[in-house]
């Protein structure tokens, strides 16, 4: 794979997360980080993706943005004895219990899990008074509470603090280096 993939990936994001904001009139409130799910056998480079990003996210709301990657397992399935397992890279898909193929379940994964937005007050976004991010999947603001975040995140749902949590998980997930 070539950087230009990783590029289009990274365009393809901002101009997602853009549309999201706009679409809620937040279009003016800076992105203080956004998380990607991307699996080990998707052929995306996260080195590429972090450096393509910062390219794509220039001149835009998410132009001071952490990105943040979750790597997501590849994960098989055997249909003959039921064996779950990591696949490896390269992948090894033939299980070794039964020596019968196996069907990928995970590690092709790419998404966007969570943006958090800077804190700022509603009349400096021109926004309608809503919180931002409760009516957008992944999209949510800094300071919303448990209760809005639960609306937005079903992980964070069982949260007693989801933001806070998701503040932390931000700090620990990514394994690229990051600006």
């Amino acid at each position: 794979m070539s950087a230009v993939h990783e590029l289009s990936i990274a365009m393809a994001v901002v101009d997602q997360v853009d549309g999201a904001l706009r679409e809620r009139g937040a279009e003016r409130v800076p992105v203080r980080s956004l998380t990607l799910r991307v699996g080990e056998l998707s052929g995306v480079v996260p080195e590429a993706l972090d450096f393509s990003f910062g390219v794509a996210a220039e001149g835009t709301v998410l132009a001071d943005a952490r990105l943040l990657i979750e790597t997501v397992e590849g994960r098989a399935r055997c249909e003959g004895c039921g064996r779950d397992t990591a696949t490896g890279m390269p992948p090894d898909l033939w299980c070794g219990a039964c020596s019968r193929a196996m069907s990928l379940t995970g590690g092709r994964e790419l998404e966007i899990a969570r943006v958090v937005l800077d804190d700022v007050r509603p009349e400096d976004a021109h926004h309608d008074g809503d919180r931002h991010g409760d009516d957008v999947p992944g999209v949510t603001d800094a300071n919303a509470d448990a209760a809005a975040d639960a609306d937005v995140n079903a992980d964070a749902a069982a949260d007693a603090d989801a933001n806070a949590d998701a503040l932390a998980r931000d700090k620990e997930a990514s394994h690229v280096p990051h600006r």
